[in-house]
């Protein structure tokens, strides 16, 4: 855990940049310590009146407010509950745990991460000193607190692998484990906020991975004529499973016409990185993949999941790819007619027949036993043209050697030397 503070005398800016968090969709209030109202009940100005007020108890003051971010690795997954609790024993710890604190939930990086507003005047007008609160007070809760809750240490973080990528920071919703709409929630946001999809298919394709699904209904049916918009968990084998959730009943009201201005949005953002998908595609399909599964394992060691669309009878029509390092997806046809559903399953059957052919040795009639298209089964061997993988086995043919040379080599004549005569 790392935290970082600001202190300043400008508490209307600090609420302001949470609150319009929260108004933007990438933040949610989780927690309101020792005020009137409840933390759902209270506007800006109710927040920003019970600390000015509290503040005019000392004019003399001149630091006052207290902004502190703490910031979790990315591969700890902790619920708002959590980030609750440790908001409490931070605050506790460094001397603040009596004051008046709103605790936000932010989603607008890949680590999760929670910003804490509280002022240092207390309810009798006495200052709380900040000086060194970071080097003392701060450091040391920080350092318990990761013990207490077990938490990544920031020391072990510096020692690891910084450059390792991370698909999300979210775990998979599993129906009955959790509260259906407060799972789909966790997972949905840092999803809309890091990722660039430009369809529903994409973003469905991103959402798949953590057994979540966005569903407009069947054509005809309330819900799709309507335009709304319903998410539902998913069981391992991508069934939905219990009952769908309104978008409108979400914070950041993920509805289908939010959707489609950030679709909008996206198309324009995403462009710069769609070669990245389609150099691996190729580099992965001209060296080592024989069959799909092995291309879909593949790319994901380039950080990059393949997402197969099927029908009910399991027969593939759509591919997606998503990028989990450059947070862009794509579906194939948006890539360009060689990487769309159709055309890989071809690739990646062609790859698997060289690969074989590579691996058992055939004979010039097998090499040629698939015609081109629009040439007749009983045409000659030679009138084919030659396949890729037909190349490929010439070249690693090995080349047959033959000590039998064609002509002896001629004698060479030896001179006879000259006798000097005396």
């Amino acid at each position: 855990m790392v935290a970082r503070i600001n202190t300043s005398k400008n508490i209307s800016k600090a609420i302001n940049y949470n609150e319009q968090k929260v108004q933007q969709g990438k933040a949610e209030i989780l927690f309101a310590k020792n005020f009137l109202k409840d933390v759902h009940d209270m506007n800006f100005y109710d927040k920003l009146r019970h600390f000015e007020k509290l503040m005019s108890l000392n004019q003399r003051a001149s630091t006052n407010t207290l902004h502190v971010s703490l910031n979790f690795d990315p591969s700890e997954t902790l619920s708002n509950e959590k980030m609750i609790e440790v908001a409490r024993s931070y605050m506790e710890k460094i001397g603040f745990g009596d004051q008046p604190y709103l605790v936000y939930r932010h989603y607008d990086s890949a680590h999760p991460h929670i910003h804490i507003v509280s002022t240092n005047i207390s309810f009798d007008g006495k200052r709380i000193s900040m000086h060194n609160l970071g080097k003392n007070q701060s450091e040391k809760a920080r350092k318990e607190i990761e013990i207490e809750f077990d938490l990544v240490r920031a020391e072990d973080k510096k020692n690891a692998d910084t450059n390792k990528i991370q698909p999300l920071n979210a775990a998979k919703a599993t129906y009955g484990k959790s509260e259906t709409r407060r799972a789909i929630s966790n997972i949905l946001v840092p999803i809309l906020n890091q990722y660039r999809f430009a369809s529903l298919a994409e973003l469905n394709a991103v959402l798949k991975l953590y057994n979540i699904q966005a569903d407009r209904g069947e054509k005809g049916s309330r819900v799709y004529e309507r335009g709304g918009l319903l998410y539902h968990m998913l069981d391992e084998k991508g069934n939905k499973v219990g009952i769908g959730v309104k978008a409108s009943s979400f914070f950041m009201k993920p509805t289908l016409k939010m959707l489609e201005k950030k679709f909008a949005e996206n198309e324009t953002l995403r462009q710069p990185h769609k070669k990245r998908i389609t150099a691996n595609i190729d580099w992965i399909l001209n060296s080592r993949t024989t069959s799909l599964d092995q291309f879909i394992k593949a790319m994901q060691k380039e950080n990059i999941s393949v997402v197969l669309r099927e029908n009910k009878e399991g027969v593939v029509y759509g591919i997606t790819y998503v990028d989990h390092k450059t947070k862009c997806v794509f579906n194939g046809s948006d890539l360009g007619k060689p990487y769309a559903a159709k055309a890989m399953l071809e690739r990646c059957a062609e790859k698997e027949k060289i690969t074989q052919g590579t691996g058992q040795s055939k004979s010039s009639e097998q090499i040629y036993a698939s015609p081109v298209e629009g040439q007749s089964k009983n045409s000659s061997p030679d009138t084919f043209a030659r396949q890729p993988s037909d190349v490929l086995i010439e070249l690693v043919r090995p080349i047959e050697e033959n000590n039998m040379m064609p002509f002896e080599p001629a004698k060479r004549k030896r001179k006879k030397r000259k006798k000097l005569s005396l």
